[in-house]
Protein backbone atom coordinates (compact mmCIF):
# COMPACT_ATOMS: atom_id res chain seq x y z
CA UNK A 1 0.00 0.00 0.00
CA UNK A 2 2.60 2.40 1.33
CA UNK A 3 4.50 1.35 -2.56
CA UNK A 4 1.33 2.48 -4.22
CA UNK A 5 1.00 5.70 -2.72
CA UNK A 6 4.75 6.33 -3.13
CA UNK A 7 4.07 6.13 -6.74
CA UNK A 8 0.66 7.68 -6.99
CA UNK A 9 3.13 10.93 -5.94
CA UNK A 10 5.91 10.24 -8.03
CA UNK A 11 2.80 10.00 -11.15
CA UNK A 12 1.20 13.29 -9.66
CA UNK A 13 4.81 15.02 -9.78
CA UNK A 14 5.29 14.29 -13.14
CA UNK A 15 2.05 15.63 -14.37
CA UNK A 16 2.09 18.81 -12.42
CA UNK A 17 5.76 19.52 -14.23
CA UNK A 18 4.43 18.38 -17.62
CA UNK A 19 1.04 20.83 -17.37
CA UNK A 20 3.29 23.61 -16.00
CA UNK A 21 5.66 23.10 -18.96
CA UNK A 22 3.19 23.15 -21.34
CA UNK A 23 1.48 26.52 -20.47
CA UNK A 24 2.67 29.09 -22.17
CA UNK A 25 3.18 32.66 -20.43
CA UNK A 26 4.12 36.04 -21.70
CA UNK A 27 4.57 39.56 -20.58
CA UNK A 28 4.02 42.49 -21.67
CA UNK A 29 4.14 45.94 -20.47
CA UNK A 30 0.66 47.19 -20.57
CA UNK A 31 1.14 51.01 -19.19
CA UNK A 32 3.99 51.48 -22.34
CA UNK A 33 1.02 50.21 -25.05
CA UNK A 34 -1.66 52.45 -23.28
CA UNK A 35 0.82 55.51 -23.19
CA UNK A 36 1.48 54.87 -27.26
CA UNK A 37 -1.93 54.87 -27.92
CA UNK A 38 -2.76 57.73 -30.34
CA UNK A 39 -6.12 57.28 -28.32
CA UNK A 40 -5.01 58.04 -25.15
CA UNK A 41 -2.71 60.64 -26.07
CA UNK A 42 -6.02 62.48 -27.61
CA UNK A 43 -7.58 62.31 -24.49
CA UNK A 44 -4.64 62.79 -22.38
CA UNK A 45 -4.92 66.62 -24.24
CA UNK A 46 -8.52 66.72 -24.03
CA UNK A 47 -8.49 66.17 -20.63
CA UNK A 48 -5.61 68.68 -20.17
CA UNK A 49 -7.69 71.32 -22.31
CA UNK A 50 -10.77 70.64 -19.98
CA UNK A 51 -9.00 70.87 -16.67
CA UNK A 52 -7.27 74.06 -17.82
CA UNK A 53 -10.96 75.63 -19.00
CA UNK A 54 -12.34 74.89 -15.58
CA UNK A 55 -9.15 75.89 -13.52
CA UNK A 56 -9.08 79.35 -15.13
CA UNK A 57 -12.79 79.64 -14.40
CA UNK A 58 -11.72 78.89 -11.20
CA UNK A 59 -9.14 81.25 -10.77
CA UNK A 60 -11.31 84.13 -11.90
CA UNK A 61 -14.04 83.49 -9.36
CA UNK A 62 -11.53 83.52 -6.66
CA UNK A 63 -9.36 86.22 -7.44
CA UNK A 64 -13.11 88.00 -7.54
CA UNK A 65 -13.38 86.80 -4.01
CA UNK A 66 -10.08 87.54 -2.49
CA UNK A 67 -10.77 91.51 -3.92
CA UNK A 68 -14.03 91.21 -2.33
CA UNK A 69 -12.21 90.22 0.78
CA UNK A 70 -9.41 92.56 0.53
CA UNK A 71 -12.29 95.23 0.21
CA UNK A 72 -14.05 94.16 3.20
CA UNK A 73 -10.87 94.30 5.22
CA UNK A 74 -9.82 97.93 3.96
CA UNK A 75 -13.41 99.14 4.83
CA UNK A 76 -14.79 96.80 7.89
CA UNK A 77 -13.93 99.52 10.10
CA UNK A 78 -15.90 102.21 8.84
CA UNK A 79 -19.10 99.56 8.70
CA UNK A 80 -21.46 99.12 11.24
CA UNK A 81 -21.71 95.36 13.35
CA UNK A 82 -24.53 94.61 11.65
CA UNK A 83 -23.13 95.55 7.92
CA UNK A 84 -19.97 93.85 9.30
CA UNK A 85 -21.83 90.39 10.01
CA UNK A 86 -23.60 90.52 6.68
CA UNK A 87 -20.83 91.22 4.79
CA UNK A 88 -18.93 88.58 6.69
CA UNK A 89 -21.69 85.67 6.00
CA UNK A 90 -21.71 86.63 2.55
CA UNK A 91 -17.78 86.44 1.81
CA UNK A 92 -19.06 83.06 3.90
CA UNK A 93 -21.13 81.79 1.71
CA UNK A 94 -18.89 82.55 -1.73
CA UNK A 95 -16.44 80.77 -0.14
CA UNK A 96 -18.48 78.07 0.24
CA UNK A 97 -19.78 78.21 -3.34
CA UNK A 98 -16.14 78.37 -4.69
CA UNK A 99 -15.13 75.15 -2.69
CA UNK A 100 -18.24 73.58 -4.10
CA UNK A 101 -17.81 74.67 -7.67
CA UNK A 102 -13.76 73.15 -7.07
CA UNK A 103 -15.16 70.22 -6.21
CA UNK A 104 -18.15 69.67 -8.99
CA UNK A 105 -14.98 70.75 -11.30
CA UNK A 106 -12.80 67.76 -10.24
CA UNK A 107 -15.59 65.37 -10.23
CA UNK A 108 -16.34 66.31 -13.59
CA UNK A 109 -12.77 65.98 -14.58
CA UNK A 110 -12.70 62.24 -12.94
CA UNK A 111 -15.87 61.34 -15.06
CA UNK A 112 -14.94 62.25 -18.16
CA UNK A 113 -11.77 60.36 -17.71
CA UNK A 114 -13.36 57.40 -16.31
CA UNK A 115 -15.52 57.99 -19.75
CA UNK A 116 -12.80 58.31 -22.15
CA UNK A 117 -10.63 55.48 -20.68
CA UNK A 118 -13.15 53.16 -20.65
CA UNK A 119 -13.18 52.12 -24.71
CA UNK A 120 -9.20 52.61 -25.14
CA UNK A 121 -8.42 49.89 -22.34
CA UNK A 122 -11.26 47.82 -23.90
CA UNK A 123 -9.46 48.04 -27.03
CA UNK A 124 -6.47 46.94 -25.90
CA UNK A 125 -7.36 44.54 -23.71
CA UNK A 126 -9.19 43.43 -26.96
CA UNK A 127 -6.09 43.33 -28.67
CA UNK A 128 -3.83 41.59 -25.64
CA UNK A 129 -6.74 38.90 -26.22
CA UNK A 130 -6.55 38.24 -29.91
CA UNK A 131 -2.25 37.92 -29.34
CA UNK A 132 -2.98 35.59 -26.72
CA UNK A 133 -4.99 33.61 -28.63
CA UNK A 134 -2.82 33.85 -32.28
CA UNK A 135 0.24 33.05 -30.23
CA UNK A 136 -0.90 30.35 -27.77
CA UNK A 137 -0.65 32.06 -24.93
CA UNK A 138 -2.30 30.71 -21.93
CA UNK A 139 -1.11 33.61 -19.45
CA UNK A 140 -0.06 37.29 -20.22
CA UNK A 141 1.07 38.57 -17.76
CA UNK A 142 2.28 42.73 -16.80
CA UNK A 143 6.00 42.86 -16.80
CA UNK A 144 6.16 45.63 -14.06
CA UNK A 145 4.81 43.11 -11.56
CA UNK A 146 7.10 41.06 -12.76
CA UNK A 147 10.59 40.71 -10.60
CA UNK A 148 12.20 38.31 -12.91
CA UNK A 149 10.95 37.79 -16.46
CA UNK A 150 13.09 35.85 -18.92
CA UNK A 151 10.08 34.24 -21.17
CA UNK A 152 8.88 35.67 -24.18
CA UNK A 153 7.29 39.15 -24.58
CA UNK A 154 3.82 40.03 -26.06
CA UNK A 155 4.40 43.84 -26.25
CA UNK A 156 5.46 43.87 -30.02
CA UNK A 157 2.62 41.29 -30.68
CA UNK A 158 0.04 43.73 -29.21
CA UNK A 159 1.86 47.01 -31.15
CA UNK A 160 1.18 45.33 -34.01
CA UNK A 161 -2.31 44.40 -33.39
CA UNK A 162 -2.87 48.21 -32.54
CA UNK A 163 -1.45 49.24 -35.42
CA UNK A 164 1.33 51.18 -33.73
Amino acid sequence: MKKLSVLFAAVMMFVTVGVANAQKVASIDYEAILASMPETKKMTSDLDTFSKTKGDELNKQAEAFQKEVQQYQADGAKMTEAQRQAKEGELQKKQQNLQALQQTAQADLAQRRDAAVKPIIEKLNGAVNKVAKASGFEFIIDSTALIYKSGPDATPLVKKELGL
